[in-house]
């Protein structure tokens, strides 16, 4: 896949990302009036739970008041912007797939920030007495992206294995200090 095209798959996910992120919330707010609902069961390990996050992964910073959420959407913003200098980069169709569901999970999120100042989150799985964070779509395609970054980073690449040479062949030796 050439440069330009792991680019245009990294836009398209992220995109892909973006609208996901942002009708699942319209949903949620529009159609559900989860916030007026509070919660609903879906399953015995999942229920649709609205929360508004005002600070950053896990809830940290969520009592922090005053102009925390644009500070947060702008650093968000300038990580966005690196990851554009990444994916411009990126040697691989699924570091490009990764970087752009990142990127597209964090503008989701940013919106959110500047529209209601938290992040709608609103997705709750538990079971046997475990209960995970409520998320938002946003947030599981930035997880994902990121396991597959680290993922990536811990499979061989051919570029970066020991070429051995075939049988029979001749072998290539270093030059000696003498024969420089």
């Amino acid at each position: 896949m050439t440069r330009g095209g792991r680019v245009r798959l990294g836009v398209l996910v992220a995109l892909v990302v973006l609208i996901a992120d942002q009708a699942s919330k319209f949903w949620v707010l529009q159609v559900l009036r989860l916030p007026v609902r509070g919660q609903i069961v879906v399953l015995p390990v999942l229920n649709l739970t609205m929360v508004w996050n005002r600070g950053v992964t896990f809830g940290l910073l969520n009592e922090s008041g005053g102009p925390t959420h644009v500070v947060l959407a702008v650093a968000a913003l300038g990580i966005v912007a690196v990851l554009g200098f990444w994916l411009w980069r990126a040697q691989s169709a699924l570091v490009a797939a990764a970087i752009g569901a990142i990127a597209g999970g964090a503008v989701g999120n940013v919106i959110d920030r500047l529209r209601f100042g938290a992040v709608v989150d609103f997705i709750h799985a538990h079971a046997w007495g475990w209960s995970w964070y409520v998320f938002n779509v946003a947030d599981a395609a930035i997880v994902c992206g990121v396991a597959a970054l680290l993922l990536e980073g811990l499979l061989p690449r051919r570029d970066r294995t020991l070429a051995l040479p075939a049988p029979g062949a001749p072998r290539k030796e270093a030059p000696h200090a003498e024969n420089r």
